[in-house]
């Protein structure tokens, strides 16, 4: 929590650590997870570690604990229509404005530490007077954003929040699963192993996979979008 609590000097009292999972993935959501804490009074959790370091066993059983050490937190999803339609960034302004209307039920942060270089999480500002105004902006993070590379290596909040996003996300694959087992989400939870993206060749598309990307091995970037999901 060393860099976490450097914002308390500022005069923040809650910070938000944010994270996202699925974002290289070729079917199912991204997900961002948020998690508040007050600086003042957070304490140290051990355990916790950026979520890819993390076995599904270490992770499903800091769940519980992670969601009784904070104040409030949230998961926020996208899914695959949605990136298909906004693009990854708008996508994942969506999820995170949906992880933020939920933690903001609770109580609303003062600022947020996103890991990575680049604020995606923040609303686009207006282009123009005439233009209409965003409806998802409306709920958006109402508060400063700071990045910070590896964050979720280096920073406790913002690796709670990548294991609450990863578990949440890993379930909801493992459910698509039974509704399309030939693509083996179970196991590659939607991410472009070679067997996912050979079932893609076979089968096509399903109504779940990103059809904006470059899916089956024998597509290319000159190929463009696949053809249509599988089923409709």
């Amino acid at each position: 929590m060393r860099h976490e609590r450097s914002f308390a000097a500022l005069g923040h009292r809650v910070l938000a650590g944010c994270d996202e999972v699925g974002r290289g993935a070729l079917a199912g959501p991204v997900s961002v997870g948020l998690v508040a804490v007050h600086l003042e009074s957070v304490r140290a959790l051990k355990g916790v570690r950026d979520s890819k370091l993390l076995t599904p066993a270490d992770r499903q059983a800091l769940v519980p604990k992670i969601k009784k050490w904070c104040p409030a937190w949230g998961v926020g999803h996208a899914s695959a229509a949605e990136i298909d339609l906004l693009g990854l960034m708008g996508a994942l302004r969506l999820a995170g404005t949906r992880a933020w209307t939920q933690v903001s039920e609770t109580l609303i942060p003062d600022v947020v530490l996103l890991d990575g270089n680049h604020n995606w999480l923040s609303p686009e500002l207006q282009g123009s007077l005439f233009d209409e105004p965003d409806e998802v902006d409306d709920a958006a993070c109402t508060a400063p954003v700071h990045t910070r590379i590896k964050a979720d290596m280096t920073c406790l909040s913002v690796a709670a929040a990548s294991v609450l996003a990863k578990v949440e996300r890993d379930e909801m694959m493992v459910q698509y699963a039974a509704e399309h087992p030939a693509y083996g989400w179970e196991i590659n939870k939607g991410y472009a192993t070679e067997a996912h993206r050979a079932a893609i060749d076979t089968l096509g598309p399903s109504p779940l996979h990103r059809l904006s990307w470059r899916l089956g091995t024998a597509r290319s970037p000159q190929d463009g979008p696949a053809a249509g999901p599988l089923g409709g």
